[in-house]
């Protein structure tokens, strides 16, 4: 029997026959997923005792609208019948099948995730208008809701298709506005309307018995989503509807409810009104090495959607184009990349990583350094980069970093970065107070000037005129210090070198968190002529090592030169 698709054939509803299928490896199934089935299961069990029944009628009910009063559009799917894929029926038959009780449906939120293309717009279709015309609701209010009304518009002008496919919508379905530019659905036998609202319509009290939400992965705050779960404190039985690819920042409303129907899934939180499936991989699963992983994310990939060719393709492009690597991660195999475009490829920061080497060995050696100064309560960085030599052929690479000590326990709260961790291991220096202290960093450059050959120092000149001032006080003596612009002219001979060292594994570092966070969070900016920088503004979190690190290539794309000896006499 394939694994890859659920028996044809049982004697139990189709809820429980997928979710028989994926917890007995029947069927290819990520952890979430299967996690997932396994507790519908346990429900099935012990739910009565919370007070939960499954009314497999109901969800029957539901999913019987899907196949037998739905149709599809767009391309060659125009006008077929609405087959209910088994995940989508697992997903449709528990959102509508269980029931509390007081008579009323369980779930009231739902968060779904699956790779691109694998169905979910139409099912979020479907399930809004489910809701305006078969669920019994008086006067329900349906909405497709998005930060912008430009999304907005994108799931419901699918419903609407849908209704125009459909006879029997069509017939009982009242639409207002021009073809083509819809922005009403109205169901008058119950006085129930599906329209969108966004953010920037303003607070205007939405009361949603189904609320639609889509690309939950680009809604950069909860407004949105907290604005519809306010709005059913009225509705006895109302859906928030979630539907999304994986994302790339996680310090977003998307992770969160990943991160939350996860836990819920696997038993570690419960709430008894929460429903998540959730796509995704294994652990050891890579996608660039092995196809059979691919149904894990993509659950409708066995019925030929969005099909194996396609996906070959993307895999292709990817590993021809590393800046394409992530995209294809995380919308085609549902996996949380930190970047859109990282600037440093995983396999090749993972291969460079030497984190058994001897740091005594560089006692004495060349090196150079950059030096990212920070704002009053960010990350400051310094990275050393240490010449080749004959015993040790390689470039190496060192950091430190810095923080205010002040308020740390809160900043890895608000960042959810395990500061703490790295602080305790001796990864991240702190100094006291609530700003960086200067001159905690200075003592470090004369401590590295006399442990290492430290022939020069680049930084950024954005705040430097403190440090200087600092050095000028304490009258210490250090290598030069040397500008290095910011900008795509000075940065991009830099970078195009760092990358090259790295990918060509010439250049090695010790697998410090801290650095190796800031090179998770890397993204390159490019301009018209293909010169490329690390871009602070689009990075997801700290990027400032890297940039530390590029500065200190920069020092090293000529030849290092010893500074002069200072004289031991005046020469009048």
């Amino acid at each position: 029997m394939s694994k890859r698709r659920p028996p044809e054939s049982t004697d139990c509803d189709r809820v429980t026959a997928y979710a028989r299928a994926v917890v007995d490896r029947e069927l290819i199934a990520g952890p979430q997923v299967r996690n997932a089935c396994a507790r519908h299961l346990r429900d099935l069990e012990d739910g009565p005792t919370r007070g939960l029944y499954w009314d497999i009628e109901a969800a029957d009910h539901a999913i019987g609208f899907f196949e037998e009063v739905l149709r599809l559009n767009g391309g060659q799917y125009e006008g077929l019948p609405f087959e209910v894929l088994p995940w989508q029926a697992f997903i449709i038959g528990s959102l509508f099948g269980w029931k509390g009780e007081d008579g009323f449906r369980r779930f009231r939120v739902a968060y779904i995730e699956t790779a691109k293309g694998s169905g979910k717009s139409p099912l979020a279709g479907g399930v809004g208008l489910y809701g305006l015309v078969a669920d019994g609701e008086r006067r329900a209010e349906v909405y497709a809701a998005a930060t912008k009304k430009d999304q907005a518009q994108i799931l419901f002008r699918d419903a609407v298709a849908m209704v125009d496919q459909s006879p029997l919508l069509a017939h009982n379905i009242a639409k207002s506005g021009a073809p083509g530019k819809e922005y009403n659905l109205a169901f008058h036998k119950t006085a129930s309307f599906f329209r969108t609202v966004s953010a920037d319509d303003g607070q205007s009290g939405p009361r949603p018995h189904i609320a639609l939400l889509d690309e939950i992965h680009e809604h950069k705050t909860a407004m949105v989503v907290e604005m519809m779960r306010a709005g059913t404190k009225s509705r006895e039985q109302a859906l928030i509807f979630m539907i999304t690819n994986s994302g790339t920042d996680r310090l977003t409303v998307c992770w969160d409810y990943h991160d939350y129907a996860d836990k819920v899934a696997s038993g570690v939180l419960e709430d008894d009104s929460f429903f998540g499936f959730v796509c995704g991989l294994d652990e050891t699963d890579d996608p660039f090495d092995d196809e059979e992983c691919w149904y894990k994310a993509n659950p409708s990939l066995a019925y030929g959607i969005p099909g194996l060719k396609y996906l070959r393709e993307q895999v292709t492009q990817a590993r021809g184009m590393p800046s394409k690597e992530a995209t294809v991660r995380r919308l085609n195999f549902c996996q949380w990349v930190q970047a859109d475009n990282p600037a440093i490829s995983r396999d090749a920061w993972l291969a460079t990583q030497d984190d058994g080497f001897d740091m005594d060995r560089l006692l004495g050696r060349r090196c150079v350094a950059g030096l990212d100064l920070s704002s009053t309560q960010d990350l400051t960085s310094l990275v050393l980069m240490f010449e080749p030599v004959e015993d040790d052929p390689v470039w190496r690479m060192v950091p430190w970093f810095w923080l205010p000590e002040e308020g740390l326990a809160r900043k890895a709260e608000t960042d959810r970065v395990p500061y703490l961790v790295w602080q305790k291991d001796g990864h991240l220096d702190t100094s006291p107070g609530r700003a960086i202290n200067k001159r905690h960093v200075l003592h470090r450059l004369v401590d590295i000037t006399e442990r290492y050959d430290l022939l020069g120092i680049g930084f950024d000149r954005w705040r430097i005129e403190d440090l200087q001032a600092l050095i000028e006080d304490e009258g210490v003596s250090l290598p030069p210090l040397t500008p290095v612009g910011q900008g795509f002219k000075d940065m991009s001979p830099a970078v195009d070198e760092f990358e090259r060292r790295l990918v060509n594994a010439e250049l090695r570092h010790q697998g410090h968190p801290v650095l190796t966070w800031c090179a998770a969070n890397a993204v390159y900016a490019e301009d018209p002529a293909g010169n490329r920088k690390i871009d602070k503004r689009k990075s997801t979190g700290r990027v400032d090592g890297v940039v530390a690190a590029v500065m200190a290539t920069s020092l090293t794309l000529g030849e290092l030169a010893e500074p002069e000896p200072e004289p031991d006499f005046i020469e009048l």
